[in-house]
């Protein structure tokens, strides 16, 4: 009977990563899918096909970025984006996803610096990533310190730190072990 048990325990935990991952990749392919996809359902009736969506997304972000680089159509990109920065509540809303999604993609981009924060009081360290050098922008009581984002252990929520220099230490290592090793709790490792 306990190999009965072991047999399936094993069978579980090598089938619900596969499960898992396989039913993420065909939620977010959809989703994808269904941006323009659902649109073009209207248009193609019986001619659709799966991924077209996907496809259409691709060429109109492309399109997109190739009109945000030339100057009269920049120039009305910059003019809209100036103005959903100027509208109450959607500036605020509007300059988190903005800022987010460059700090990601952009040119600049944040959590590419893994560091290793120490709390001497209490002799805990934690993993995170540096989100911004100078924070004194928001006050200067935050003369010397760095802003760490540390993410939460199998969340994608996290807290923002604003850590002395000198309880920070730059580790070599790369964002995206640091990350996986941080949200599996420890679990995963290279």
């Amino acid at each position: 009977m306990k190999a009965i048990a072991k047999y399936f325990i094993n069978g579980i935990l090598t089938a619900l990563p596969i499960i898992l991952v396989f039913y993420v990749l065909v939620k977010v392919f959809d989703f994808l899918d269904s941006i323009l996809g659902d649109t073009l359902k209207n248009y193609m009736k019986n001619d659709y096909i799966p991924g077209i969506g996907i496809l259409a997304t691709i060429v109109l972000l492309i399109i997109l970025g190739w009109l945000s680089s030339q100057y009269i159509s920049g120039r009305f990109i910059s003019l809209l984006d100036s103005a959903l920065e100027r509208i109450p509540l959607v500036k605020t809303l509007y300059s988190v996803i903005k800022d987010t999604f460059q700090s990601l993609l952009g040119e600049k981009r944040s959590f590419s610096t893994v560091v290793l924060v120490e709390m001497p009081e209490n002799g805990l360290k934690s993993i995170g990533f540096i989100t911004t050098d100078n924070p004194e922008v928001l006050s200067e009581a935050f003369m010397g310190h760095v802003a760490v984002y540390i993410p939460q252990t199998f969340q994608i929520a996290g807290f923002t730190f604003l850590v002395p220099r000198a309880n920070i230490t730059v580790l070599d290592i790369k964002p995206e072990d640091a990350m996986k090793f941080i949200l599996s709790g420890g679990v995963a490792s290279k």
